[in-house]
């Protein structure tokens, strides 16, 4: 409650000293510097690809809830958010993290560098459950890095297969179909560079 009324009362202050901004049109900019399509956000923040963008073209408004999913989807504060804060964040803590389960294919993402979109790599911490995988990944640019923590991992490139144990390492040019799959289960960082998570 106490969270919902700082951040009413800071949109309050910013209209009353004459502010007048576009949410929808500071959204689509930072959701493009992050290189991220419509769709691509609205998965991240469980919503359809329909609302995100009435929202960018101001058809509608989020909640307050609604939109601190979206910036935190965005890698980006609420108060940067009003504020265009450009300052470099270094360190991020475990509450920044955002996750995504997928019961289907039983895995669990969780991207570790909020805002890595805007950046080179993009690292992300994967939970892969018994008989889990990821969803097969189309060839793309960009090149990606694994290391297994723990459990067993193998990686699918093209027609080809590799075996990963705990403690070791994997690295491929994505320019072929590539997916993972684990038989007793997975923990690892994935780093794939640019963006493509």
């Amino acid at each position: 409650m106490y969270r919902c009324l700082q951040i009413l009362n800071f949109i309050l202050s910013i209209t009353l000293i004459g502010v007048v901004m576009k949410i929808g049109n500071r959204i689509k900019e930072i959701r493009t510097e992050r290189g991220l399509t419509q769709e691509e956000l609205a998965d991240r923040a469980e919503l359809s690809k329909g609302f995100i963008s009435q929202i960018e073209r101001d058809l509608t408004s989020p909640s307050i809830a609604t939109l601190e999913d979206i910036l935190m989807c965005l890698g980006i504060e609420i108060n940067d958010f009003f504020s265009y804060n450009t300052e470099t964040k270094v360190v991020f803590k475990y509450d920044e993290y955002f996750e995504k389960k997928d019961d289907e294919h039983k895995n669990i993402i969780e991207w570790v560098i909020p805002n890595a979109q805007k950046n080179k790599m993009e690292p992300i911490r994967m939970t892969l459950k018994p008989g889990g995988s990821t969803i097969f990944d189309n060839p793309h640019e960009g090149e990606e890095f694994g290391y297994l923590i723990k459990g067993d991992l193998t990686v699918y490139i093209g027609n080809r297969k590799y075996k990963v144990m705990e403690g070791e390492s994997f690295y491929y040019k994505s320019d072929k179909v590539h997916y993972l799959s684990s038989d007793v289960g997975a923990e690892l960082i994935w780093v794939s560079s640019p963006p493509s998570f």
